[in-house]
């Protein structure tokens, strides 16, 4: 199978670190050219999804600008730049529960919106926490935390209770490997 090629590309708006949107003109594999194809540009991702020793899920929940009530949401946030998916996974677990975690399990990568750009998420569970003190996080949102089971999570997936993609597709994911698991 051929791939596009981007021939070439223009920068129409910049926001900060935050977004960038671009103008590319790309070629289909079958040679036909596109003059305005949008690609927007926004900072990678991580969701962490904690999980006690007794298998209990540690979430928030929280609202945001974008929605109306509240969602449950996973620890989570954007990279820092030149940090590593990993790396900001333990950052937001540290900042925003006061946790740290012996082990973090990486899942599978989504991308938000391929045709268009936007961001990379990266989702991870982490295990064997340990709490080190109080959370210290910047987020602009205020956010509850919470304490739930995998069955009250697998009935918030299907009731509508998680309000953002990739959120969805973080528990998601989180709770099919804690299944396979058998956690």
């Amino acid at each position: 199978m051929k791939s596009w090629k981007t021939l070439s590309r223009t920068t129409i708006l910049d926001h900060s670190i935050f977004l960038r949107v671009e103008n590319h003109i790309i070629q289909l594999p079958d040679g036909r050219i596109l003059e305005k194809w949008p690609w927007v540009i926004a900072r990678d991702f991580v969701n962490v999804i904690p999980v006690t020793e007794d298998g209990r899920l540690l979430v928030f929940r929280q609202g945001k600008y974008g929605y109306k009530g509240t969602s449950i949401a996973p620890v989570g946030g954007y990279l820092e730049p030149g940090e590593s998916p990993l790396e900001g996974a333990r950052r937001e677990l540290l900042e925003e529960l006061g946790y740290e975690a012996g082990e973090m399990i990486a899942l599978n990568t989504t991308l938000m919106a391929p045709n268009l750009g936007f961001s990379t998420g990266n989702p991870f569970i982490a295990r064997k926490l340990r709490f080190v003190g109080s959370s210290e996080s910047d987020d602009l949102e205020e956010q509850e935390p919470l304490e739930i089971s995998v069955d009250e999570l697998e009935a918030a997936l299907l009731d509508g209770s998680i309000k953002v993609t990739s959120w969805y597709a973080s528990f998601a994911n989180a709770l099919l490997w804690l299944k396979q698991e058998g956690s």
